[in-house]
């Protein structure tokens, strides 16, 4: 990617269906972003004022926009969906009924999307259930419980509030699943890419509150990193090798087509965010298990070795990246498949013989360019860590800014530009980006 040409950006404002998928787009957003301040009922707003912004809440309100703190109905955020639909796609590799739904184009994706969404109001069941019992454990900065005396458990009334705040969230889910949808169909972009883009940029504001306190040096040291980890990722995420393939000429039924030359784009990231998220959200369970423990010994040795920001947690958290990104590359990108389409269709690689060879060498190529895709994203998921732990910055400055907040915020801001580029192009208009 070049330069941005503003004055052709204006274009996007001056086609009336793209300004209304914009303006719906943006309403969606702010619908979240409402949601995401409107308390479970039952629960003492005024008790969670700064009592879940430390550790591992203030990373995991890094992905939920602060719902999470809130202990809002969309409190969840778009993580239960996101994790359900990592899964999902992991599962079409090991279970050959998913597999097939998988070949049967836009009906099977239907099926697969459709299990995607049970599966992750289940795991918003489970993690909501999970969240109560760390709200019952946690004290505010008052000492007192952040819940009142009559959530016990133990009575009609205790798990009658349990249910109801189970019920609350996992609906705030479910509508937050819906309207990442409608963003999808009717809006611009990805839209549960968006929610997510939203919940970081929402951190960004108090990032810079707690950056304007920091000492002299250190405020001036983070905008040169800043700018340095950007143009990294964009140059990383914008690299790609490209395969030359070559099509013979072949008859389809009686008209004879013309051969061609065309090549395969291979992204040095094919994986993106996903082994990112997938990870966090695994290194993530025992910290929540423990802080739902009232017990202190348990709470601090869970802190120490897995947290977040503990050099043995975040060590963890690099291998299953790792592992991550070549599992879900080759999910993504099956060389076997790539060869036999491209035998299929009578397409080539110059110098590699089709079937059997072709996706020989197309594996080669994908392991050598996953490598250092892989750590990439390990050093992206390690820099808020190391931010805290060697450069002594504040955990909301590092989580704001952080090599993971720049992937997404740049990732996803990328692909909505150049879906609305070529809506632009679509119409005549001048594209924007150079």
């Amino acid at each position: 990617m070049g330069t941005i040409s503003f004055s052709a950006l204006g274009n996007v404002f001056r086609i009336p269906e793209l300004r209304r998928k914009l303006i719906f787009t943006l309403a969606m957003i702010l619908i979240y972003r409402f949601g995401s301040f409107i308390t479970v009922p039952g629960i003492p707003a005024d008790r969670l004022t700064g009592a879940l912004d430390d550790g591992i809440f203030d990373f995991l309100n890094l992905w939920t926009g602060g719902g999470l703190g809130n202990a809002a109905i969309f409190g969840l955020g778009i993580m239960p969906y996101i994790t359900a639909s990592i899964i999902t796609q992991l599962m079409t590799v090991v279970v050959p009924s998913l597999a097939a739904l998988q070949k049967e184009g836009e009906m099977g994706y239907m099926k697969i999307n459709r299990i995607t969404r049970f599966l992750a109001i289940g795991l918003a069941s489970v993690q909501s259930v999970g969240f109560f019992f760390v709200l019952k454990s946690q004290t505010g900065p008052d000492g007192q419980s952040l819940l009142p005396t009559d959530f016990d458990l133990t009575s009609i009334s205790g798990a009658a509030r349990l249910m109801l705040f189970v019920v609350s969230m996992t609906a705030g889910t479910a509508l937050l699943m819906w309207i990442g949808e409608l963003i999808t169909q009717r809006g611009i972009g990805n839209g549960m890419s968006l929610l997510i883009f939203a919940s970081i940029i929402s951190g960004i504001g108090p990032g810079i509150q707690t950056w304007l306190q920091l000492p002299v040096v250190t405020r001036l040291t983070i905008p040169v990193m800043l700018v340095l980890v950007t143009a990294a990722v964009v140059f990383i995420q914008e690299g790609q090798r490209r395969i030359p393939v070559q099509y013979a000429k072949r008859m389809v039924g009686r008209r004879m087509t013309s051969g061609g030359s065309t090549y395969l784009p291979l992204r040095v990231n094919m994986a993106g965010v996903i082994p990112i998220i997938f990870a966090s959200a695994l290194m993530a369970f025992p910290t929540l298990v423990g802080s739902s423990i009232p017990n202190a010994g348990v709470q601090d040795f869970i802190n120490t070795y897995l947290g977040p920001y503990s050099y043995l947690g975040v060590s963890i958290t690099c291998m299953f990246v790792i592992l991550f990104t070549f599992f879900y590359t080759l999910v993504q990108f099956n060389p076997v498949d790539q060869a036999d389409n491209l035998k299929k269709y009578g397409g080539f690689i110059p110098g590699v013989r089709p079937g059997a060879p072709t996706a020989q060498y197309l594996n080669r190529v994908i392991t050598r360019l996953t490598f250092p895709g892989a750590l990439y994203l390990a050093v992206l998921i390690a820099m808020p860590a190391l931010f805290v732990n060697v450069f002594g910055i504040n955990q909301r400055v590092s989580n704001a800014f952080g090599g993971t907040t720049i992937l997404i915020v740049v990732g996803v801001a990328l692909d909505t530009m150049r879906q609305m580029e070529s809506q632009l192009v679509m119409r005549n208009y001048e594209g924007f980006l150079k």
